[in-house]
């Protein structure tokens, strides 16, 4: 994708007045366009396979597969590697977000958020940054990884890949991840180790290649999981 050619969405939800309006009011924005829709997760994971949209625009709890199942099956193929996933969620579904981040979402939307918010939205998930902030993030994450055991992840593979990624990073690479997951953006990492942005960009590029991860939100959980940055008060 470049900056001349829109950003290609599809719209995932069970409701059909949910699609349609998202179609309706999407569609008028310049620089988005919905390239096509599916009612439940199962649906999603074959329409992007199809379409290869930018943005998935994806509910949550939908019949026949998951939002979540459906996003791991997305994030998960090497043919979808340039897709990124958008989470609709709502106050009273948040214990979904962390399960969301670990199935390979690249940001979460509250349903009810404004047109301009969600075209804002899916523009930054597009960009390849996470769409909470990473201070929002940071309180989200502690949140959820408190209450979980550690290796949360599932399989005693996925820890002990999480853990050999983890004791890959550099010294220099650990420390920045450090303050990725305190919530400092890059020139905040910059300024509090005397480096350029340049250069902060260019580790996080690595840490991400070595952490298996797509954008800055997985980092923060992946920091949080493997023990590198403990929850508040722990």
């Amino acid at each position: 994708m470049t900056e001349a050619e829109p950003i290609r969405v599809l719209v995932v939800d069970d409701q059909d007045l949910v699609r349609g309006g998202f179609k309706a009011i999407l569609g008028t924005y310049e620089g988005v366009e919905i390239v096509g829709e599916a009612r439940n997760g199962a649906e999603a994971v074959q329409e992007a396979q199809r379409l290869k949209p930018d943005v998935v625009l994806m509910d949550i709890r939908m019949p026949e597969m998951s939002g979540i199942e459906a996003t791991r099956a997305i994030t998960g193929n090497p043919l979808l590697a340039k897709t990124r996933v958008l989470v609709l969620t709502t106050f009273d579904i948040d214990e979904y977000v962390y399960d969301a981040l670990g199935a390979g979402a690249s940001g979460f939307l509250l349903k009810d958020a404004d047109p301009d918010e969600i075209v804002a939205a899916i523009r930054v998930v597009a960009a390849g940054d996470a769409l909470i902030q990473p201070s929002v993030m940071r309180r989200l994450v502690e949140t959820f990884v408190a209450a979980r055991p550690r290796g949360g992840w599932g399989s005693a593979e996925v820890a002990d890949a999480r853990r050999a990624a983890l004791a890959n990073l550099t010294d220099r690479e650990r420390e920045i991840l450090m303050l990725v997951a305190r919530g400092l953006s890059n020139d905040g990492i910059a300024e509090e180790l005397f480096i350029s942005p340049a250069t902060v960009k260019t580790h996080l590029a690595r840490i991400m290649a070595k952490t298996d991860a797509h954008d800055r939100a997985q980092l923060v959980v992946f920091a949080y999981e493997t023990g590198l940055v403990s929850p508040a008060g722990k």
